[in-house]
């Protein structure tokens, strides 16, 4: 039985419209499967759909506020929650983001540590890290869980705290990985992933980017700042409010902030396309040949299917 259904794919090729309109034809929700999309007063940057053009209720948007931290772990609790209430009703959850991770922390097998977002012994290894260097702090995973430490390259830092951080919570980094790259169904779900032609993509992309401006992005990073938001490390690195900061810090000027934000969200997109076509569960649609409905038509005969 189908438990959930999941709309993927890169950023600006359509999919919160196909989502909204799948859950609007079955009396269902979406549920935002964006990282950004979480952070309250970040909404025209993060591609929010606007309330009053929203057909199904949108949940999972506004949890916490810019300065906070969130992570797939808490994504994944609140997620799996929303799944099983909506399931409960007797209704088919919609799954719908950019965020691959996310996505599979909800819709798979996946366990992360028992910590907390930024746990005590997080910031003990990244001092020791520092102390230590790369190939010390390398070294010290190999001592005590050399499995985890080859799968890590000496220099990745970041990754190797992670994976000491994992060991100190009973997780194994290489296990969890090995899981990750063949997925274990948590619910049963279909994933359909849309997209386009590259260049049509790009071309959405900036337009998005323009649009967005022309929405008052650039008013909304100032509120951002006046909230005392602009160090937060979510606002800090989330694309087109980054690039924001930099201009209203005198680092760039406002065309150079705007052809940053234009290609990182390109960049962006590259990456969130090679992450998606690693899944072979993934059914693709080419929104360049389909229209909206076409698409949610499309899906639908595959859910009466299934």
């Amino acid at each position: 039985m189908i438990q959930a259904v999941a709309i993927v794919g890169p950023t600006a090729v359509g999919k919160s419209d196909v989502a909204d309109e799948l859950a609007r034809r079955l009396g269902s929700e979406v549920i935002s499967a964006d990282a950004m999309q979480v952070y309250r007063g970040m909404d025209i940057g993060t591609g929010k759909m606007p309330p009053e053009e929203r057909q199904a209720p949108l949940v999972l948007i506004d949890v916490v506020d810019a300065q906070e931290s969130y992570s797939a772990a808490l994504f994944q609790r609140d997620a799996r929650r929303e799944i099983d209430r909506l399931l409960g009703k007797g209704t088919l959850p919609i799954l719908c983001g950019g965020t691959g991770l996310y996505l599979r922390a909800a819709l798979d097998e996946m366990s992360f540590p028992a910590g907390d977002v930024e746990a005590p012994s997080r910031s003990r290894y990244q001092e020791l890290a520092e102390e230590l260097g790369a190939e010390g702090i390398h070294a010290l995973l190999a001592q005590v869980d050399p499995e985890s430490a080859a799968c890590i390259h000496p220099h990745n830092v970041r990754r190797v705290v992670r994976a000491l951080e994992m060991h100190d919570e009973g997780v194994s980094y290489a296990r969890q990985k090995e899981r990750f790259s063949t997925p274990t169904e948590h619910y049963h779900a279909l994933y359909f992933g849309l997209t386009r032609e590259r260049s049509r993509l790009y071309e959405r992309i900036d337009a998005r980017v323009d649009g967005m401006l022309a929405q008052g992005l650039l008013h909304e990073v100032e509120q951002l700042v006046s909230a005392g938001c602009a160090d937060a490390i979510t606002s800090r690195q989330a694309i087109g409010y980054k690039e924001l900061y930099d201009y209203l810090g005198g680092l760039c000027s406002l065309d150079e902030a705007i052809q940053r934000i234009k290609q990182r969200s390109r960049n962006y997109a590259k990456r969130q396309l090679s992450w998606f076509k690693r899944d072979a569960r993934i059914i693709w649609l080419d929104m360049d040949e389909l229209s909206r409905d076409d698409a949610v038509d499309a899906i639908q005969a595959y859910i009466e299917r299934s």
